[in-house]
């Protein structure tokens, strides 16, 4: 559901106490990448788009060098507040260190930065896998940009955002998250080389299709810890191929390449990891080429695929995500499914016939819950613009 534009200034005012003059509005998108898991640090191609759930901002800039943050979704917490002379990695600002570490970034970039008051009021739900904290790191970049009237290239913003991540959080992430959630355009998905930082627009057009978000309502406990145990083992397989093969990335081989070299990696664990990165670089390839095709039925198929390889190869599923998208394959009006995102809890995705989605939800949550004795959520994912100023007529 969209906030009102009224609501958030005056949640703001309630918040900092000093009226609702010269307060502005933002909106950063969540995202859902369809296929392309694992990929981004790879060297490969993601398929992302941005998406109409994500994080509202109202924001006013102040004359001194303080920084006050509330977010709604962390009442609790209260008014965080720290001076841009002080822009270091605090744990019990918690959540806070993401625009912080942005802030401190487009300082260190040269950018000339004064204090703000920002509310913050998000409808993604935590640890559910739609990259919450890019969503929070571009809405902040976006809102310094503007206040200030900053000149950034909208990918330079991006890439602070990622730096963000990997230098301030200490999470080692690819671009792919900042990248579809800053530069993301409505009814479209974004085909994105990580290797490359090229990437085009592929309009999305389902007809009779919906693409539903499957929360798994299990948070994603183990996900960043796996994630830079898959990463080392991914580079170990490069560094194995990389005596025979003149290559930068997994993402440049072609499956016939990799099988051909199979024999370097003597791991085979470490084989599988990287035959996911592999195989999967070129589904989302084939991928694209079914939408433009308008191909949905094969589409449906690459997510099915992508979604046992992500199991069986990379082993980041877990069971309440295997849980839900077999129960999403079980439905007669499914045509693909698979998980979304880092793993071990979080959401999938499912591509489902517009005429099936009643039975489809009441079908696939009864099954999950059997299963897993989780309460799942689902979401109708509409395709969105990435992070902008938005005005009380589209709020």
């Amino acid at each position: 559901m969209k906030l009102e534009h009224t609501a958030l200034i005056e949640e703001f005012s309630g918040v900092f106490k000093e009226g609702s003059e010269d307060v502005r509005v933002f909106f950063s998108p969540g995202r859902i990448n369809l296929i392309g898991e694992h990929t981004d640090y790879n060297g490969g191609n993601v398929l992302p788009c941005a998406i109409t759930i994500g994080t509202y901002g109202a924001a006013r800039k102040r004359g001194d060098r303080m920084v006050r943050l509330y977010s709604k979704n962390f009442s609790d917490a209260g008014i965080i507040e720290f001076s841009l002379d002080e822009l270091v990695f605090k744990k019990e600002h918690s959540w806070a260190n993401y625009p912080k570490g942005m802030l401190h970034f487009l300082q260190n970039s040269g950018h000339l930065l004064s204090g703000m008051d920002l509310y913050i009021s998000g409808n993604i739900p935590n640890g559910a896998g739609l990259s919450s904290s890019a969503s929070l790191e571009l809405l902040t970049g976006v809102i310094a940009e503007e206040l200030f009237q900053l000149t950034i290239d909208r990918i330079d913003l991006v890439q602070l955002g990622k730096k963000t991540e990997n230098e301030f959080i200490g999470v080692n992430c690819g671009i792919m998250d900042q990248f579809a959630i800053g530069m993301g355009k409505k009814d479209t998905a974004i085909l994105l080389d990580c290797n490359t930082l090229a990437y085009e627009y592929a309009p999305i057009e389902m007809t009779g299709c919906q693409i539903v978000i499957m929360n798994t309502n299990k948070r994603r406990e183990l996900a960043e810890s796996k994630y830079n145990i898959r990463r080392n083992e991914c580079e170990t397989a490069l560094t194995c191929l990389q005596k025979e093969l003149s290559v930068q990335a997994l993402g440049e081989l072609t499956e016939e390449q990799f099988e051909e070299h199979r024999h370097l990696i003597p791991d085979e664990t470490v084989y599988r990891r990287a035959r996911h990165a592999v195989y999967e670089n070129q589904r989302t390839i084939k991928a694209i080429s079914s939408l433009r095709n308008g191909s949905i039925e094969e589409f449906g198929e690459l997510m099915n695929q992508s979604h046992l390889s992500l199991r069986d190869d990379y082993e980041v599923t877990g069971l309440e995500l295997d849980a839900i998208v077999e129960a999403a394959w079980q439905h007669p009006g499914t045509l693909g499914a698979r998980m979304t995102g880092a793993g071990f809890g979080g959401c999938a995705i499912a591509l489902v016939k517009k005429e099936h989605l009643d039975s489809f939800i009441e079908e696939t949550g009864r099954k999950y819950r059997e299963a897993s004795g989780y309460e799942a959520d689902f979401y109708m994912a509409s395709t969105g613009d990435g992070t902008k100023e938005v005005t009380a007529a589209i709020c």
